[in-house]
């Protein structure tokens, strides 16, 4: 690797932890410079703003989340495990996190408004990939006869995304893994009770 993508990956790491533990806002470049050790002009001959830093991390982040996952899912051979290593993957946000910081959508989703739209953007993407792999899920299982043919989906990606990021939000704000999780428990009964055959 040659040097100036060394540095490029200096940055970039250290501003996905300051990023994801800080806040996007309340991170400023200043923090980024003294955790590098690099000037803001070499700072900025590898990003054009603090906006575009901001986005390749959370970038970088949702992608080491969806590689994790991916290759936790395609080790599973049924519906049930699939959906068991993103209740997982929740829960281990809080005990045994990847990212420090917890979960970056949600911190992103928390924190963004309508003076970054680019980010918020890239948010909703991350979004719509997280749904539609679940919804993925819950389809094959379908089709292995392994998911009620009446089972919906949409809904099931809805209630398990919105219930793990709830359940991260509420563990992260008491500083205890207590309410992932119930969240992660619940999920799992009704799983296994009301979506597999």
């Amino acid at each position: 690797m040659r040097s100036s993508e060394l540095t490029k990956a200096k940055v970039l790491k250290e501003a996905t932890t300051l990023f994801n533990t800080k806040g996007y806002k309340s991170t400023s470049l200043s923090d980024i410079t003294d955790a590098t050790g690099l000037t803001k002009g070499a700072i900025y001959r590898h990003f054009e703003s603090k906006e575009s830093l901001e986005i390749e991390a959370f970038q970088k982040m949702m992608q080491a989340i969806f590689i994790t996952l991916n290759e936790k899912i395609k080790a599973e051979n049924n519906t049930r495990d699939k959906l068991f290593c993103v209740l997982d993957l929740f829960k281990s946000y809080i005990t045994n996190p990847l990212i420090n910081g917890g979960c970056p959508l949600l911190n992103v989703a928390v924190e963004v408004d309508d003076t970054n739209l680019e980010l918020k953007q890239k948010a909703q993407q991350a979004l719509t990939v997280f749904r539609e792999s679940v919804e993925k899920i819950i389809i094959n299982g379908k089709t292995h006869k392994q998911v009620g043919a009446v089972v919906n989906e949409k809904l099931v990606a809805t209630v398990l995304i919105s219930s793990l990021e709830g359940g991260v939000m509420m563990s992260k704000l008491q500083n205890s893994n207590s309410d992932i999780e119930i969240v992660v428990n619940h999920l799992k009964n009704w799983i296994v009770s009301d979506i597999l055959l």
